[in-house]
C-alpha cells in the first residue's frame, strides 16, 4: 500500500465538566494516496476531532501524525501552519468564505497568504471545471449553497494540496446538488492525483468511497 497519512496511538481526550471525553483514543490508521477514504460513525464518535488532528488545526495528547514521512507534530507554530497551507486543503460544511471577497479573491487567498504566486489561467481551468468562470467576481452572499462549497472546493484545489480534507461538506445541500457536488469533487480529485479524506453521515456518500473506516468512542473498529 502507498501510504500518504500514517496515524501512530493518537490521542486526544477532553474534559467537560466531571467527564472525560475520549474523542480519539489510542487510534492508529493508514490512508492510501490517491484514494477516496470515508470516515463513518455516530455523533461524538470522534470523526472530526480526528480530521483536524489528521489536518494539524488541533494538536493530539500524544501520538504522531506522519504525512509524506514528516511528523506534522514535530512542526511548531509558523511552521504547522505554512505547510498545512501547502500539503492539506479544507472543505467544511459551512464553506468558510469571506463574505467581503469574491469568488476569485476567496479561492487565491490561501496561494496568497503562503505567498505564491497565483497562475490566473491554473485557477481559471479549476474554475471552468467547477462550473463557476462566470461567477467568478461575485460575493458569496449572490451564491447558492452549491455554488458556495464549489468556491470551498476550488479553494481547497487552487494550491495543490497532497490531501483534501472534507468534513460534511453536503450537509447543507439538497440531494441532487449533494450528488452533484460529490461527483465534482472525486472527479476533480482523481484529476489532480489527490487524496481525499471525508466525515460524511450520509450511506450513499459513503458507498461513493474507495475505503470506509468506521469510528466508535475514538476508536477505528473497522476499514473496508
Amino acid at each position: 500500500m502507498n501510504t500518504i497519512v500514517k496515524i501512530e496511538n493518537l490521542v486526544k481526550y477532553y474534559q467537560t465538566g466531571e467527564t472525560l471525553v475520549k474523542a480519539v483514543d489510542h487510534t492508529n490508521l493508514e490512508i492510501e494516496r490517491g484514494k477516496f477514504t470515508a470516515i463513518v460513525g455516530r455523533s461524538g464518535s470522534g470523526k472530526s476531532t480526528l480530521l483536524h488532528l489528521i489536518g494539524g488545526l488541533d494538536r493530539p495528547d500524544s501520538g504522531r501524525v506522519i504525512i509524506e514521512e514528516q511528523d506534522i507534530y514535530s512542526l511548531k507554530g509558523d511552521q504547522l501552519a505554512k505547510y498545512r497551507r501547502k500539503k492539506i486543503g479544507f472543505v467544511f460544511q459551512d464553506y468558510n468564505l469571506i463574505p467581503s471577497l469574491t469568488v476569485w479573491e476567496n479561492v487565491v487567498l490561501p496561494l496568497g497568504l503562503d505567498g505564491r504566486k497565483v497562475n490566473g489561467n491554473e485557477i481559471m481551468s479549476i474554475l471552468e471545471k467547477i462550473g463557476l468562470s462566470d461567477k467568478k467576481d461575485a460575493k458569496p452572499n449572490t451564491l447558492s449553497g452549491g455554488q458556495k462549497q464549489r468556491t470551498a472546493i476550488a479553494r481547497a484545489l487552487a494550491s495543490t494540496p497532497a490531501i483534501i480534507l472534507a468534513d460534511e461538506p453536503t450537509g447543507n445541500l439538497d440531494s441532487q446538488t449533494e450528488l452533484e457536488v460529490m461527483n465534482l469533487l472525486k472527479k476533480c480529485v482523481k484529476e489532480y492525483g489527490q487524496t481525499l479524506v471525508m466525515i460524511t453521515h450520509d450511506e450513499t456518500i459513503a458507498q461513493m468511497a474507495d475505503v470506509v473506516i468506521l469510528i466508535e468512542d475514538g476508536r477505528v473498529v473497522s476499514c473496508s
